[in-house]
């Protein structure tokens, strides 16, 4: 049986994108999820999304990491999701969904998606870092030269080391200027560095601002894969209204058989 599949990208991170509205994706098999996802037999990915359909919303957000396995929430691929779902014509300039962490609501306009993202109330502080979970359990760390950094090598190292077996996504992060950091993040799931992390870099929005590095709610992030914003509210009982905002694209379309 042959389906048809669509790649898109975010700030480099890119999916592979299956509308699933149908059923027949063999949801199950995950060594041959890790097969589409592979760089060199397969499609090549980050990750692979199903759309589906909800009874309740516009669609359904199913989200598998690069090694085939259900992931937790993913910001980049739930922007490109919501791209994607115009191009199939679910959607116009609004989108309502449902995801592994529940409801989320986003807007597109032309390449440029915003999705609401989950509100923190808990921000663990570490030796030289930060904990929290935005949908994804996230280490956000302070690092000097991160463009010479070994993300690879001590993301893998507190990955595993610190957050064991079940792990967590690692950010290193630099300060640019007022408003502006840097970050490279080691992902789960992918086990290496990817080119942009969505929850990633709304972790490290957040935890600049609870470690006073920054004073603004509007905070701009800089990846390996381009440019995202995350935009905040800040009170005593944590951030709300989180939105993340960046482009996302579609890179082709192709088939494949299984």
């Amino acid at each position: 049986m042959a389906f048809t599949f669509y790649k898109y990208q975010g700030t480099g991170n890119d999916f592979i994108m299956i509308d699933n509205r149908s059923g027949i994706f063999p949801k199950k098999d995950t060594d041959f999820v890790a097969r589409l996802c592979d760089r060199r037999f397969g499609i090549g990915a980050d990750g692979l999304i199903l759309l589906e359909n909800d009874e309740s919303v516009d669609f359904k957000m199913v989200y598998y990491n690069s090694d085939g396995n259900p992931g937790s929430m993913c910001g980049n691929g739930g922007r490109c999701l919501v791209a994607f779902a115009k191009f199939l014509g679910l959607i116009t300039l609004e989108a309502k969904f449902n995801a592994v962490d529940g409801l989320h609501f986003a807007t597109i306009k032309g390449d440029m998606v915003e999705l609401i993202m989950g509100n923190v109330t808990e921000i663990e502080t570490k030796k030289n870092a930060y904990y929290l979970n935005t949908g994804s359990p996230h280490h956000v760390q302070l690092v000097k030269h991160l463009q010479d950094f070994d993300v690879y090598k001590e993301g893998s190292r507190l990955r595993y080391g610190v957050y064991g077996k079940k792990g967590s996504n690692i950010n290193f992060v630099e300060p640019i200027s007022e408003g502006l950091f840097a970050v490279r993040t080691y992902e789960r799931g992918v086990e290496d560095e990817t080119l942009s992390c969505g929850t990633g870099v709304t972790a490290v929005a957040i935890a600049m601002h609870y470690a006073k590095k920054v004073s603004s709610e509007t905070i701009d992030i800089e990846t390996k894969g381009g440019n995202l914003q995350v935009r905040f509210s800040a009170d005593s009982n944590g951030y709300s209204n989180v939105s993340l905002i960046g482009p996302a694209k579609q890179v082709f379309k192709g088939e494949i058989e299984w």
